[in-house]
């Protein structure tokens, strides 16, 4: 199969204008050509893309959205997550997990870091649909965390137990977040696996900082709510960032997730200290629980290798990474497209550890394939192979 279009962006670059991809039928890329093979091929409007990326996603949560207002901040809305998402029936659940694997297809989307805290997602990843890699996340702030290590261990065996033959299937055990996840347990998740993709949330609130420096603040109001004893925690007196980095080993990729109030300061320190560090912005999120998006300027200066998630509709109206980058777009109009796109597929597949298959139209590679209509527009995609 022969396609071109107006423009074509590779994952990486736009091509030569003319250019034409040639597919097999299972969507293997065979070969890019010249602008000698148009008359041969079926041309579609706007631009042809690899297929999107999502880096961060929980879709184990899909049945919680609209549960939660929107602009709550982050401390309340975690509240409202512990409180409403265990009071569904099982098929209610299902549903609503099922519908929105199906509208991140619809969407152009064909890999996922999927966050878990269950094993609920075993399903969507036997479909043979989706590219996914599981993140089991442990969490537990106490001193001696290892009954929830346990736990997340036996998650991740469940995951690890499945294969397929036509699509990537990864799992790795990662910490939730800096405020619920102790020493004790950050060293556990580093020893299970020194060489496994780490996700955490990171800085999505002033109050993670504010713990950090001098143990006060929501955090510690969250941590006393929940009847969690933190006497054994003492504050370093620097960011969360600058300090929970120096507990995990440099042989692991790191994606930190959110990065809505990380500074210069925390992107040259991790940076310097780890060579493989992945920032994945999820604007429209950050804008549903904090009403405010991360300084994309400073990334884009001074981080490497920027991805983008959804996170989950429990804090997001669809998950569409074209929503997230038209969103990026309107409140930082300095960003080119070839950029945001690279983001959402090629820089996506890499922060996964997918770029073998996925992120980029190149030859010997599956990336599938979409278009994108009006892309300064409404932004319409499709996908295509």
């Amino acid at each position: 199969m022969l396609l071109t279009a107006s423009r074509i962006h590779d994952g990486i670059n736009w091509l030569p204008e003319g250019s034409v991809i040639e597919t097999a039928t299972d969507g293997t890329i065979i070969a890019i050509h010249g602008a000698e093979k148009q008359t041969e091929a079926t041309h579609y409007e706007g631009i042809l893309a690899p297929g999107f990326v999502n880096v961060h996603c929980h879709l184990e949560l899909s049945h919680m959205k609209g549960i939660i207002p929107e602009h709550t901040g982050l401390v309340p809305f975690l509240q409202q997550v512990m409180q409403h998402r265990f009071g569904f029936t099982y098929e209610q659940k299902t549903e609503a997990r099922q519908r929105a694997f199906s509208e991140m297809q619809d969407n152009g989307i064909v890999a996922v870091g999927d966050i878990c805290n269950t094993n609920d997602t075993l399903p969507e990843r036997a479909s043979g649909k989706m590219h996914f890699h599981s993140f089991t996340e442990a969490i537990g702030f106490n001193e001696m965390p290892v009954k929830q290590f346990e736990y997340a261990v036996k998650t991740y065996d469940a995951f690890a137990a499945q294969d397929s033959d036509t699509h990537i299937l990864n799992q790795s055990i990662v910490p939730h977040a800096p405020y619920s996840v102790s020493y004790a347990l950050f060293k556990l998740i580093d020893q299970h696996n020194p060489e496994s993709i780490i996700s955490i949330h990171n800085q999505e609130t002033p109050a993670e900082d504010e713990f950090y420096k001098s143990k006060e603040g929501a955090v510690r109001t969250l941590l006393s709510g929940l009847g969690i004893d933190d006497a054994f925690f003492h504050p370093s007196g620097k960011s969360s960032l600058q300090t929970y980095m120096r507990w995990m080993a440099p042989t692991h990729r790191l994606v930190l997730i959110h990065n809505t109030y990380t500074t210069e300061a925390d992107v040259t320190a991790v940076q310097r200290l780890l060579p493989d560090v992945y920032w994945c912005l999820c604007p429209n999120a950050n804008m549903y629980i904090e009403n405010r998006l991360p300084d994309i300027n400073l990334l884009l200066r001074d981080a490497n290798n920027i991805c983008i998630g959804t996170d989950s509709l429990s804090s997001n109206h669809q998950l569409s990474i074209m929503a997230e980058l038209q969103t990026i777009k309107q409140q930082y109009p300095n960003i080119d497209w070839s950029t945001l796109l690279r983001w959402a597929t090629w820089n996506g597949a890499r922060a996964l550890q997918m770029h073998h298959t996925v992120g980029k139209i190149e030859e010997g590679k599956t990336p599938g394939i979409v278009q994108i209509a009006d892309i300064d527009g409404a932004g319409s995609v499709k996908r295509i192979v």
